[in-house]
């Protein structure tokens, strides 16, 4: 998305590759402020409870009426862990125990990072938040795969429940692509 105007002094801005730099850039026509434009950190919760796992379905696009683990962006002045309980208290009004960071996958194509840090759920006093139209536990045969929200919250699920099988939870790293979006309309195999 084209930046017009430099948020330093207001003047027009113009796209070139500034000294040093290798890419094209927004730059101030006056100040020559760099605006960058950089890639976007959404931050959330696998949240666990009885052998099940809260999830959310949206009630915002995109994606509405999907159902989805409770994530959002990232605010500024905020650590990821503490941007992953906001959204879970924004998106399931719950509360988090234990949390220890879990995956992080890059979706260079849309150039955001999704940080989820595995929980437990602190209590049962849950409930849909302003953008949840619902807020459900569901066990592994209930989760609800051809109708998830995004292919990133798919393959969080799928790790989750190998791992649970194994006993053991690594921290995970992995590169969504486009073509995964395809996987969404059907469950994993041996889940």
């Amino acid at each position: 998305m084209p930046i017009k105007y430099c948020s330093h002094c207001g003047a027009t801005t113009r796209q070139l590759i500034p000294n040093g730099d290798q890419k094209l850039r927004h730059v101030c026509s006056h100040c020559e402020t760099v605006h960058y434009i950089n890639p976007k950190i959404i931050t959330g919760s696998l949240i666990e409870h009885d052998d099940k796992i809260l999830l959310c379905q949206r009630a915002i696009e995109p994606q509405y009426g999907k159902w989805t683990l409770p994530a959002g962006f990232m605010e500024n002045n905020e650590t990821c862990l503490q941007g992953a309980i906001r959204e879970t208290r924004e998106e399931a009004n719950a509360e988090l125990q234990q949390p220890e960071l879990y995956s992080v996958y890059d979706i260079p194509h849309i150039s955001q990072v999704y940080m989820i840090y595995k929980a437990k759920l602190d209590s049962l006093n849950f409930s849909p938040g302003v953008e949840s139209i619902d807020v459900r536990l569901f066990g592994r045969e209930e989760i609800p795969w051809q109708e998830l929200a995004f292919s990133v919250i798919r393959e969080t699920l799928i790790t989750y429940f190998n791992d649970k099988d194994a006993g053991h939870y690594p921290l995970h790293t992995g590169v969504i692509t486009p073509e995964m979006k395809d996987l969404l309309r059907h469950k994993p195999e041996g889940i």
